[in-house]
Formats: structure tokens, C-alpha cells, sequence
């Protein structure tokens, strides 16, 4: 494990550890060159140790470095140094799909269309540069506290898949697609069948399939069928069920063909939730998978069930399954002298994956021919979300296209909707002159009459051109500034109180750091004035005991420290006096000196006495009353009678260690009045 504060290749500076996977440790670095924090991705050592892996890992990873859209961790960087293989990568906040799942228990409707939405429009543009995935699976996407998921790992998971190693290494098999299971060829469709168990875990909170290992797992995903999602929650919306009963279809001609189809039903499935629209695909005799023959199927169970590895060191690689698949039955063997008739299995098995492999290159560079020439590759393609009809619309229907261009994307999807117009694609780019979301041209041109079901393109601006806001928060006010400035942002200064960051220093910053924010666009930032410092006016505690003299000061934010000395006026521990005068302005955290009393000056304490005079106090109404009188607060009363209206006017004698006494009056146990009398000495 590299520790804090080691510096890689002269810039990356690691500052904490994140986590650590089954293929790598994750770490949190400060970049130095561009002075914001990212996270660097470190392969273990029993990884960095295979060349081929390694050539394959890095490859695939700066591929990934190409694709750039909101809903995928853009990666910064790929290097080695001193046998340090590291992909440098956005730092996002926030926790894994997984955890946020079983956080919840299981999500809304909505919620997973929402989610969806955001995972198929990443994995859309990685499909659109030629990149798949191949192990989309909830613990490799990222849920933001602001709500936004970014799926991780592109690139990565095509070097893993590639070679041997264990399944804690690549991940759980429970989002596997069948011809990944038989080490068949994978292509967007697989990522679409592992989008499509994701969903089913996001409505129902489990996965679909559960084995005693990773073999058993597999299997399932080959031959078993799932349980409805509407077994475990009825109110599950029909239409969105449907929709992740295409995606896992165990044959891939039988999915979604491309991620856009996908968000165009995720999309109607939000606009009519009760309508019918997934279509299914035919069954075709022609398809690159096959079903399984019972004999197969029998020798690889017999495989999982004689395993003697547990689920989480299995190994889960194409050759375990195969090599179940190879292992012939006693009913199936042959005698020696068939040997010369019979080509080896082998060699058959052989020319069987050779054979599809060409029909799949020949259909492939056909395709390529015939979008050459349709322009399907001409241009430069951004970031790129797609609404897309399904693959079984047919119609012929002509109408005029309206014009969009200036209005806002959404008013503009919305105007082409009511035209009849719904294949539409949105293409993004920065420009200074025209405003973020507003459409700055489209294909094919206004008022011209077009099938409904052509693709319509939109160019739509990101508004001005956005660089990247260095974080500057703990930073002194001047290096921030210049930080900033140099950066070419305006620097606006605001101010505030703060008990956890010194004074002078960035406590916070609007766009927050290792953000984007149009060049020369302006960023505030908050300095601490430090702690915030009070006044307040001194109360009276003289009399107190020493205990609530205390929590009073405490109540108003004044400290207080205790000196003793004897008296006779007051009793021991109350409070003989104060260091500040009543009403005097003090800051909070003020010391206030009290001086208590420890007890009486002589052994033979002063006693004083009095009397007062108790007027007629009764409602005139009342018959009688029960009269308390209470003298310094002590709880045993000094007169507790009946009283009648006949009985006033009379006099209470007092007795006490003091000059005077506070009298407390109680009618009916209602406080009347409270009074300060004067006592004399005896």
C-alpha cells in the first residue's frame, strides 16, 4: 500500500486512502500541476506483475480517457512509474448504487427510470466510441449527493474479462450475461443484459439469481428464468417489467440492440406507463447463441456441484465452463476403432467458434459499408443522450419538421413530439454567443418534409467554454485569490464567522472546487473572521447558590471562577459577590470572579428578626383560602393556615441569619407576591 504523502510521477500527491477492490486500491491525491483533488485507481501487485494484463489494462484505459459525459467518471490519466501501474480519474463524492440500494431496501419507479436513464446514456456514448463495458453491475456506479450517477471502471473491465483471474477480482458474476457465462462473444448488447439485472435489483432489492458458487450462478444466468419483479411488488408498472424482461433476454438478438432503444422505451414508459410498446424480437434460427443440450447442461452442473471453492474465491473464467461443457458422459464414449471416422471434438468445437467469428466480421464490415455511405461517421461527435424509436417501426409517414432551432432542448423535444417526430438526437457543444440548452442547429433543416421516424439531430449548446475550478478552500484569502485569477476567474470576497477554520482562511466556494464554470465567470469565496465574538450584560448572582450562579452565567456565555470567605449574612456556598456590576458589557468567555461563602465569620452566628403585615389578599368571592408563607426560598413554610376574609389584617414574625428575608406568598398554591423585608439584629 503506498502510503500518504508519497508523490507519483512528480505530480500526484496521495492524501488518503478511498477503498480497495478485488483488482486495485483506490487512493485520494492532490493534483499539484492543476491544484484539485482526483482519485488514482493503483493496480496490486499480483496484477502489475502480468505484462499481458498490464498491456491490456492500459490500452483499454486510455481509450476510456476519450469518452467525456455527465454520467461517466472521466479519466484524467494513465501512467507507470517504478512499477506503479495508475489511472487518474474525476473524484466524485458520494457512494456506490449497491450501498444506496440496500440503504433504501429497494427503489421507486421512478427512481429507477430516473437511474436508468443516467447509466444508459453513459454507457450510449462509450457503445458510440466502440468501447463496452462488460461488467456493469451496481458496485461500479456512483450515486452523488446531488443525485447523479457516474458508471466507473470503462476500459478496466475489457482488460479484467481478458484474463484469468478469480472473481473477487472481477466482480460478482450475479450480473453476467449468458454468452459472457459461456465465454461466447460479448458486444453492447452484453452490457445491456448486466444494465438489465441492475434495474431488476434497483425495483426489487435482490438480485435475480443466488448459487452456492460462482458456477451455479452462471448457469442460472444461461438456463434459468427470473422471477417476475411483480412476485415481490405488485405495483410494479407493467411496462417498465417489460422493459428489463428485454434487456435479460438469455439470447441477445432478443434485447435491445443498442442503448438508444432502450432510453426510447424508458422514456415512453415515463410518458404512458400503462401503455404497450416493448416489442419483441423473432426468434431467429441464424443468432450467435445457442441452446444448451441436455447433456451440456448435466455435465456442468455436475461441474458446480462437485466444486469444492467457496462463492467469493471461485474462479470465474470462460475455460471452467467450457472445460464443464467438454466433459463427456460414459453413454457418450467412443471406442478406439471410430477414432479414424470421427473428427476430434476439439478440432470440431474448433471450426464451429471459427466459423461464427467470420460470419460475425463479414456482417460487421456490411454494416460498416452501408453506414460509410449513409454518413453515419461523418462528423465530430460530443457528448451525445438519444431518444430512439423502436426497431420495429415501419411507417412511411411524411410531415413538415418544425423549426427549433433557439428554442430550449426541452421545448424543442417537445414542439418535434407533437409534429410526430420522436427518433431525435442531441449532440453538445460549448459557444460563447448562444445560451447553455438551446438548440444551435438540426438536421435535417426546418420545413422540410421528412419521414416522422428519420433521426433528427439537434446541436445544442453548452453555453460558454468551461474550465475546471481549482479547489481553494483551507487556503489563505491571497493564495486563493491568485490561485483563482491565474485560472482566469473573477474573485468575489465574502465573510463570515467560524469556530472550526482560522481566521483568514477560504472556509467555502461557489462553483465549489474541481467543478467546471465558464471561463472568466466569477467565483466567491468565503473567508473565516474566525470565532464570532459576543456581548452581553452581566446579571446578578449575588444570593445565588454558587451551583445556579454557575449555569446562569454559563446560559448567557460568561466563565466563572470561585474565592471563599466567611460570612454571617449569607449562608455557606451562596454567593457573597460578583466581579462585574449588573448591566456591565462583557465579551463571551469572560471570567466573572465570585466570591462564596465558606460560613459564618464567628462561632456564634448573628441573629436577626422582624415582622410584616399581611393585608386582606382574598377574591372577594372566595369563603376561605389556604395561606402559605415561604421565607428565603427554604421549602418548610413560616405560616400554613385556613383563612377567612375575618382573619386579615395580621402580622408574620420573621427570624434569620441575615439583614433581610425574601418573603414568597402563596394563596391556594398560586404565587401571590414576592417581597424583600428588613430584619434587625438581635
Amino acid at each position: 500500500m503506498i502510503q500518504v504523502g508519497t508523490i507519483i510521477a512528480e505530480r500526484y500527491e496521495i492524501v488518503d486512502t478511498v477503498g480497495s477492490g478485488g483488482m486495485s486500491i483506490v487512493y485520494k491525491a492532490l493534483d499539484h500541476r492543476l491544484n484539485r483533488n482526483v482519485a488514482i485507481k493503483v493496480l496490486k501487485d499480483e496484477f502489475s506483475n502480468d505484462k499481458t494484463f498490464v498491456s491490456k489494462f492500459r490500452v483499454e484505459a486510455q481509450s476510456a480517457a476519450g469518452l467525456s459525459h455527465p454520467n461517466i467518471v472521466n479519466v484524467f490519466d494513465v501512467g507507470d512509474v517504478d512499477d506503479i501501474h495508475y489511472i487518474v480519474m474525476e473524484l466524485v463524492e458520494g457512494i456506490t448504487l449497491k450501498d444506496y440500494i440496500q440503504k433504501k431496501g429497494h427503489l421507486s419507479v421512478s427512481e429507477t427510470v430516473n437511474f436508468t436513464l443516467q447509466i444508459a446514456s453513459g454507457i450510449e456514448v462509450a457503445h458510440d466510441n466502440h468501447i463496452i463495458h462488460r461488467d456493469i453491475k451496481p458496485q461500479n456506479i456512483i450515486v452523488s449527493p446531488s443525485g447523479i450517477l457516474k458508471v466507473m471502471d470503462f476500459g478496466i473491465a475489457k482488460a479484467a474479462t481478458s484474463a484469468t483471474i478469480s472473481s473477487n477480482a472481477i466482480g460478482s458474476v450475479h450480473y453476467i450475461s449468458p454468452e459472457q457465462a459461456r465465454g461466447g462473444f460479448c458486444d453492447e448488447r452484453s452490457d445491456i443484459y448486466s444494465l438489465g439485472i441492475t434495474m431488476y435489483e434497483m425495483i426489487t432489492g435482490r438480485v435475480p439469481f443466488e448459487g452456492d458458487n460462482n458456477v451455479a450462478v452462471a448457469l442460472m444466468h444461461i438456463q434459468n428464468d427470473m422471477i417476475a419483479p411483480t412476485e415481490y411488488y405488485p405495483d410494479i408498472l407493467p411496462s417498465l417489467e417489460k422493459v428489463i424482461a428485454k434487456c435479460t433476454e438469455k439470447r441477445p438478438e432478443r434485447r435491445y440492440l443498442t442503448a438508444n432503444a432502450l432510453i426510447a422505451d424508458l422514456r415512453r414508459v415515463e410518458a404512458d406507463p400503462s401503455g404497450s410498446f416493448v416489442k419483441t424480437a423473432a426468434l431467429s434460427d441464424n443468432a450467435p447463441t445457442r441452446t444448451m443440450t441436455e447433456d451440456e447442461l448435466g455435465a456442468i452442473k455436475n461441474a458446480a456441484a462437485t466444486s469444492k471453492v467457496s462463492s467469493s474465491t471461485a474462479k470465474l473464467h470462460v475455460d471452467e465452463i467450457n472445460q464443464a461443457v467438454d466433459n463427456e458422459s460414459p453413454e457418450d464414449e467412443y471406442d478406439e476403432e471410430d477414432d479414424d471416422d470421427e473428427m476430434d471434438p476439439k478440432l470440431e468445437k474448433l471450426a464451429k467458434v471459427l466459423g461464427v467469428v467470420a460470419a460475425v466480421l463479414v456482417v460487421m464490415l456490411i454494416v460498416f459499408f452501408i453506414a460509410k455511405f449513409a454518413g453515419a461517421f461523418g462528423g465530430k461527435k460530443k457528448v451525445s443522450s438519444t431518444t430512439e424509436t423502436s426497431a420495429d417501426a415501419t411507417t412511411e409517414e411524411m410531415a413538415k419538421l418544425p423549426d427549433v432551432v433557439g428554442e430550449n432542448i426541452d421545448d424543442a423535444k417537445k414542439l418535434l413530439e407533437e409534429a410526430g417526430f420522436i427518433n431525435v438526437t442531441t449532440d453538445y457543444e460549448e459557444n460563447d454567443e448562444v445560451e447553455e440548452d438551446v438548440v444551435i442547429e438540426m438536421s435535417p433543416k426546418a420545413d422540410e418534409e421528412v419521414a416522422v421516424n428519420e433521426k433528427i439531430k439537434l446541436l445544442v449548446s453548452l453555453g460558454k467554454s468551461s474550465v475546471d475550478v481549482p479547489d481553494v478552500t483551507s487556503y489563505k484569502k491571497e493564495n486563493a485569490n491568485e490561485i483563482l485569477v491565474q485560472e482566469g476567474f473573477e474573485v468575489k470576497v465574502a465573510y463570515e464567522y467560524s469556530d472550526t477554520v482560522e481566521e483568514g482562511k477560504v472556509i467555502k466556494q461557489d462553483p465549489a472546487g474541481n467543478t467546471k464554470a465558464p471561463k472568466g465567470s466569477t467565483v466567491t469565496i468565503t473567508i473565516s473572521q474566525g470565532k464570532e465574538v459576543e456581548e452581553v450584560a452581566m446579571i446578578n448572582v449575588v444570593g445565588e447558590t454558587y451551583e445556579n450562579a454557575g449555569k446562569k452565567l454559563d446560559a448567557i456565555g460568561l466563565k466563572w471562577s470561585v474565592t471563599k470567605a466567611t460570612s454571617d449574612e449569607y449562608d455557606k456556598g451562596e454567593v457573597i459577590a460578583q466581579g462585574y456590576n449588573v448591566g456591565d458589557k462583557l465579551t463571551t468567555g469572560t471570567v466573572v470572579p465570585l466570591t462564596v461563602c465558606s460560613g459564618p465569620t464567628t462561632t456564634q452566628a448573628k441573629t436577626y428578626s422582624g415582622t410584616f403585615s399581611l393585608r386582606d389578599i382574598m377574591a372577594e368571592e372566595a369563603t376561605s383560602a389556604h395561606l402559605q408563607v415561604y421565607q428565603d426560598g427554604v421549602s418548610n413554610p413560616i405560616y400554613d393556615q385556613n383563612v377567612t376574609h375575618d382573619d386579615f389584617p395580621f402580622t408574620i414574625y420573621v427570624t434569620g441569619k441575615k439583614s433581610s428575608a425574601k418573603i414568597s406568598i402563596y394563596l391556594d398554591n398560586a404565587l401571590i407576591s414576592n417581597e424583600t423585608i428588613t430584619l434587625a439584629a438581635n
